[in-house]
């Protein structure tokens, strides 16, 4: 850079050096310590004495653990698949300029404002059998009808994901919403001069034009599912016995109460790597599109 124009961009870096500073010690530093402790004996407190994978090791030998990343999975699957599917379609019907448009579009939107923490309250209050759909169908003269899934251990994760798509399905919807209303008229004009069905415009027309609006729903979504936590603390604890365990709970119980630093940022550079893994494909789209664009 020549000095002429090193200088007049002083100012600029000057700007930036608070934020660059914070990105550098608060991130950065913090999550390169965090995987140095993961290669100690660390407990209560840090420990310098190396010990490699061997925390990795006790980690993945975890039943809990496991099952956490089983959960996750399930959870992970079903959430994304389903909180895309019925968010498209809310926005689907939403884009027929339908009256009350605005109703429609808050009231959907409403649940996302919502914490995790009261979703959850909300949700075990509506599935506890004692005093939730079941006990008000069971009321309305059906002595026999059961749905008792938040106290089963096959079924509780599902219940999880009932509330979490309940939660993020206004946003999949906002964000689809957001892409159909940008597609251009004579689009929509051309399939109707075709005689396009409509089933067969969305499928194979519209949806691969909104992949860069539906993507962005996905990584959000992806996200919340590794950060899964309060959602299930609410609901179950974790529970029945560790039925619904998942990686986050893990961490926090390992970190505050068992005091087994060693394991617990062993349990948060796992969870790092899935981010990543989730992450780094999108950013690299990202970028190629944008280099296209700049070509183009």
């Amino acid at each position: 850079m020549k000095p002429r124009r090193f200088l007049r961009h002083i100012p600029g870096f000057i700007a930036l050096a608070p934020a660059t500073l914070v990105v550098l010690v608060v991130y950065i530093g913090c999550v390169a310590w965090s995987i140095q402790i993961s290669t100690t004996n660390s407990r209560i407190l840090p420990s310098s004495q190396y010990v490699g994978l061997r925390q990795y090791e006790i980690l993945f030998a975890n039943e809990r653990w496991l099952t956490s990343l089983q959960n996750l999975v399930i959870f992970g699957l079903l959430f994304i698949a389903i909180a895309i599917a019925i968010g498209f379609l809310l926005a689907i019907l939403i884009d027929q300029k339908i009256q009350g448009e605005g109703l429609f579009r808050t009231v959907y939107l409403y649940p996302f404002s919502m914490s995790f923490v009261v979703t959850g309250l909300a949700w075990q209050w509506i599935l506890t059998p004692a005093n939730g759909i079941e006990k008000v169908v069971r009321d309305l003269g059906f002595p026999n009808f059961r749905f008792d899934w938040i106290v089963d251990q096959q079924m509780v994760i599902y219940t999880i994901v009932l509330a979490a798509v309940w939660h993020a399905a206004g946003l999949v919807m906002a964000i689809a919403l957001a892409g159909l209303r940008g597609i251009d008229a004579e689009i929509w004009k051309a399939i109707r001069i075709d005689g396009i069905p409509k089933w067969r415009a969305y499928l194979f027309i519209v949806i691969p034009m909104l992949k860069a609006s539906l993507a962005t729903a996905v990584v959000l979504l992806s996200i919340s599912v590794v950060r899964l936590y309060d959602l299930v603390v609410a609901m179950t604890h974790g529970g029945p016995g560790i039925a619904s365990e998942v990686p986050a709970k893990f961490v926090i119980d390992y970190l505050f109460e068992r005091q087994n630093i060693g394991l617990a940022t062993a349990g948060t550079t796992v969870m790092l790597v899935t981010v990543l893994a989730v992450l780094t494909p999108y950013v690299y789209l990202q970028h190629r599109r944008s280099l296209k664009g700049g070509h183009a």
